[in-house]
């Protein structure tokens, strides 16, 4: 594995009401990881469930900071060549076991997204979801990564959280400026063939940390 592969990656999620600093995001997520169960359940996002449809047959896609491996063992039983990664090395050990339990084959690593390797054009499609713990200074280095890894013609999949979801605190970094919005999409990929963009509110049932209603942005890129 390439040596640049090891750094901080997602962040603890927050509610307005329980504000807590970023500096410890490791141990957080060992923490929370290392409960009984699957933090975001067993299920995948229902957002990429819907996007995969976009894909061609065996595509070959990155799952980013993956997690316990809900969304990465889902694509990966749909046909595609998955590799993901994630901070934690707990997330990533549930993650392998729940791959083996499924009988499926995953390129796993423990990695964060501010030391992964990017390199250029190796994926048909990067999924992003829900991984809004990169401070606002590491957001325009992660999307222009996650950009440069995709083929052309691949797709750029991210769901997150919108500024509204601070009013209801059912999960997300609970801070402001680690929200998405729409104008803030097109300015960190100027260059994308927008699919789908959209601002929305549904109601997350996604184990016990994307639960209840919440605020959401959609967005789907196309690399020329």
């Amino acid at each position: 594995m390439i040596a640049r592969r090891r750094a901080p990656g997602k962040l603890p999620i927050m509610t307005p009401s329980a504000p807590q600093g970023f500096n410890d995001a490791l141990e957080r997520w060992n923490e929370r990881f290392s409960q009984p169960g699957y933090l975001f359940g067993l299920e995948p996002n229902a957002f990429l469930v819907k996007q995969s449809e976009r894909l061609r047959p065996r595509s070959r896609v990155l799952c980013v900071a993956d997690g316990e491996g809900r969304n990465s063992t889902w694509l990966a039983a749909q046909g595609h060549e998955v590799t993901a990664f994630d901070l934690s090395p707990v997330a990533v050990q549930k993650a392998r076991a729940l791959a083996a339990e499924r009988g499926l084959s995953i390129d796993y690593h423990v990695a964060g997204t501010d030391t992964w390797d990017w390199a250029a054009e190796q994926y048909d499609a990067v999924a992003a979801i829900f991984i809004q713990f990169a401070p606002p200074a590491q957001r325009p280095a992660l999307f222009a990564g996650m950009w440069r890894a995709l083929k052309p013609g691949g797709l750029l999949l991210i769901q997150g959280y919108a500024p509204k979801q601070l009013e209801y605190g059912t999960g997300g970094p609970g801070r402001l400026d680690h929200l998405y919005t729409a104008d803030l999409l097109r300015e960190l990929l100027p260059q994308a063939q927008w699919l789908e963009l959209a601002e929305h509110e549904a109601v997350l049932a996604e184990g016990s940390g994307h639960r209840g209603r919440s605020a959401l942005i959609d967005a789907v890129a196309r690399k020329a």
